[in-house]
């Protein structure tokens, strides 16, 4: 059968959610699929990939510091030795960082931020967005390798109950750049990609003092993020870190509330594709009510303590 390699990130340990969603979609191809793991820790997160549909796992261990030509380098042998048709990555930072390396090195193209995965008659078919996500093309390749990245959020991170043989060796040293220090950042705050709740402010919101409004909703929620328009980022209010859309991070969550945000284009290029959208705006043309399942025509600023209030009233039942 058939081989597809998954590449997967983990942090101290655990594999990364974006991750076990990837290994889902090679799944659900009906393919047989192997996963490599690098890093500190590569051996313990190795450990439950069986159970997310891996039936073997590559632990690359050992090196000194962390080096994306090293690893790309790595991954690409490790390909080759399994003789793999398929390589998938997650469309993170660091599967953006491997991805096109390994791509390079297999003499492949990438296919980034997939939306869907398929095997049609023996070949590999995946549905990603065009044209800041107007259009959808499905997509296949004639290189040797299949490879691509998927886009987190959007498959299900589903466990199989199944083990893998897991296999440890020394992982390369070297390469052109390498990660001397890493600073994690502080706060204990959930990033937006990886949030399942995502709550995004823009200039309805008036002014930096009136965010506090946006992450009372949040904290209403429970597990939610809040995000934050280009506009707004580019005005110094928020973070660049919680920025959403083209230039920004891409979003899936299971619900992204919109505050205050009209719905441009590089906007919607970076949350069109969440399971449930909820726009409130006080312009009852704005563009983000045609993507909307639900609209609240209104002043963000009356409307966001009702609904913190209703909210937290929900959850307490």
């Amino acid at each position: 059968m058939s081989t597809i390699l998954v590449f997967v990130e983990q942090s101290h340990g655990a594999p990364r959610r974006a991750s076990l969603e990837c290994l889902s979609a090679a799944r659900a191809t009906g393919l047989s699929v192997a996963a490599v793991v690098a890093g500190e820790g590569a051996e313990q997160a190795a450990a439950g990939l069986g159970a997310f549909g891996a039936t073997r796992v590559v632990a690359l261990t050992g090196a000194a510091r962390w080096s994306a030509d090293a690893v790309a380098s790595d991954v690409a042998a490790v390909a080759r030795e399994l003789g793999a048709k398929a390589f998938l990555a997650s469309a993170t930072s660091t599967g953006k960082d491997i991805a096109p390396r390994v791509a390079a090195l297999l003499d492949s193209t990438l296919l980034s931020d997939c939306t869907a995965l398929t095997a049609e008659g023996g070949t590999l078919v995946a549905t990603r967005p065009w044209l800041a996500g107007k259009a959808l093309a499905k997509v296949t390749s004639t290189a040797p390798v299949f490879c691509a990245t998927t886009r987190p959020n959007v498959f299900p991170a589903a466990e199989s109950g199944g083990t893998a043989e897991v296999v440890s060796r020394p992982a390369s040293n070297g390469g052109r750049a390498s990660v001397s220090a890493v600073a994690e950042k502080s706060g204990g705050k959930l990033d937006v990609k990886e949030a399942p709740i995502v709550v995004s402010g823009g200039r309805g919101l008036r002014g930096p003092e009136n965010f506090h409004l946006l992450e009372e909703l949040a904290a209403a929620f429970g597990s939610a993020a809040t995000g934050a328009s280009r506009a707004v980022v580019d005005a110094g209010w928020r973070p660049h870190a919680e920025q959403v859309g083209q230039t920004g991070k891409t979003v899936s969550p299971k619900l992204y509330v919109a505050v205050g945000i009209s719905g441009a284009i590089q906007h919607l290029a970076g949350m069109r594709t969440s399971k449930v959208i909820v726009a409130i705006n006080k312009d009852a043309d704005a563009p983000i009510f045609k993507i909307a399942d639900f609209g609240l025509v209104g002043d963000a600023l009356e409307v966001l303590p009702a609904l913190t209030k209703a909210v937290a009233a929900a959850r307490a039942r």
